[in-house]
């Protein structure tokens, strides 16, 4: 097995001694979890990055970094730009039809008209913008929360060939601009040689300065998803504090005809809500208060966001808890109803249905209890339907990737449906699936959360407001 190993390490291509000496390749996508509106989808473009695009320009030789990459002490634009024009080969994911990366794009195309590879998940492509209609763009498929292990293997091959071919062709012949296509004779810009060289000289006398007292986003980000992994939210929302307040100072650097109203990132907002709230600092109550006001400036009532109703549904069903408040309990329900009729899915469609058994055990009228009782029986429908066709949809043989949510999501598919059997009074079938979701659980809290919501779900269920109504008269 040693053997086999080193013989393997022999002949794989040896890397350049320095950094210095290979190209770069800046990759343009959002960062974290976007929603695509037109599918309502949440995915997590990190994978993308970390699995897909990074392994694939690695490999062909490249020194691979994307913007949250980049440390920096002052305004993001200014490397973000340079990256853009001298960068070797620039990657564009364009999945969830990310605004910045697609006017990243143009940018490139405008300034350099070779070397830029633009590629998207696959469901982007069945209605692609009619301006990327003359563009190749290679598809890679994206399950969500990670992506399969042939699927990485497969386009992380096609990019890096991709990138090594357009890289060995003739700079002349390799155009793969649509300006530098469609407009004869244009002379691409560059920068003049002093001011590269002062930049360079600069560069090198303050990187000492910058690496060492101001992290990427990307190295934060890491310790806020390794406090988290830990339990240890007062830290997570701290380093989420921080990484906004740098947001914030970086925009107040821009001149005032480049200043835009809100300059928050909303997976920013969306994670230090979620931190804040389980941290429970300083009070339980405090805590989901915050929360609740962070999410606000996403304006989750007319937001087709599906993670920030879910936050928002999540919050105000927490203080619902803690108060007792009406208030909070329709407006829980109002998002998570929301966010079931967007995005089709389990979650939000498991706690509508649970959210609409509360209201019906504190009524504000018999004809109100009866419509919410039946309208969760309906919602449990749909929601029985939408976890069984993702099991039959999702059966894995093959290993999983290092890191891969699968098992978790599996779980909270097959508990979700074990809720939507109880809810239905099919306690058989419930129970069935309970246990199947008990042995699939990768954590123990994950049992211990689900039991906790089903004895609240059947205690919520023997107050029926149905036996209240009269029995259909028998027929002679």
């Amino acid at each position: 097995m040693v053997n086999s190993m080193t013989q393997e390490k022999k002949n794989m291509p040896t890397p350049p001694d320095s950094a210095s000496e290979k190209g770069t390749c800046f990759v343009v996508m959002g960062f974290g979890k976007k929603t695509d509106y037109e599918t309502g989808r949440v995915l997590d473009l990190d994978h993308s990055y970390l699995n897909l695009i990074k392994p694939a320009a690695e490999a062909a030789g490249l020194k691979c970094i994307r913007a949250d990459e980049i440390v920096h002490s002052g305004l993001i634009d200014v490397p973000m730009y340079e990256l853009l024009l001298k960068a070797d080969v620039v990657v564009a994911d364009l999945s969830t039809s990310n605004r910045n990366a697609i006017y990243e794009l143009g940018v490139r195309h405008a300034l350099r008209p070779y070397t830029t590879v633009v590629i998207a998940e696959e469901k982007i492509m069945k209605s692609p913008f009619f301006d990327l209609n003359h563009i190749v763009i290679r598809q890679y498929q994206h399950l969500g929360e990670d992506i399969g292990v042939s699927e990485a293997k497969r386009f992380t091959m096609e990019l890096t060939a991709a990138i090594q071919k357009i890289m060995a062709i003739e700079p002349e012949l390799r155009r793969d601009s649509p300006v530098y296509k469609f407009i004869e004779r244009l002379t691409p810009p560059s920068v003049a040689a002093e001011v590269r060289v002062a930049k360079a000289a600069a560069a090198s006398a303050s990187v000492g300065m910058v690496g060492a007292g101001t992290p990427a986003h990307s190295e934060l980000m890491q310790r806020v998803d390794e406090a988290q992994k830990k339990g240890d939210w007062v830290k997570a929302k701290m380093l989420l504090e921080e990484i906004r307040e740098m947001r914030k100072i970086g925009a107040s650097e821009a001149s005032a005809d480049q200043q835009v109203e809100n300059s928050e990132d909303p997976y920013i907002l969306q994670r230090l809500a979620l931190a804040t709230y389980k941290s429970k600092y300083p009070s339980p109550e405090e805590a989901l208060e915050t929360a609740r006001d962070l999410l606000a400036l996403l304006e989750p009532q007319i937001s087709n966001d599906t993670e920030t109703l879910g936050l928002w549904g999540s919050v105000h069903k927490r203080l619902w808890e803690l108060t007792k408040e009406s208030s909070y309990l329709d407006e829980a329900v109002r998002a998570y109803e929301r966010g079931f009729y967007l995005s089709n899915d389990h979650y939000n469609g498991i706690n509508y249905a649970y959210l609409l058994n509360e209201r019906v055990a504190h009524p504000i009228g018999f004809a109100e209890s009866v419509a919410d009782f039946v309208q969760a029986r309906r919602v449990r429908q749909e929601v029985k339907s939408i976890c069984n066709q993702w099991l039959t949809s999702n059966v894995r043989s093959a290993p999983l990737p290092a890191g891969s949510k699968f098992p978790e999501k599996r779980y909270w598919v097959l508990a979700t449906l074990a809720e939507a059997h109880i809810g239905l009074e099919e306690e058989a079938l419930g129970q069935q699936r309970l246990e199947e979701a008990s042995a699939a659980a990768p954590e123990e809290w994950m049992k211990e959360s689900t039991q906790e919501q089903v004895t609240k779900l059947k205690a919520l269920l023997a107050a029926s407001p149905l036996k209240k109504l009269p029995l259909p008269v028998a027929q002679c």
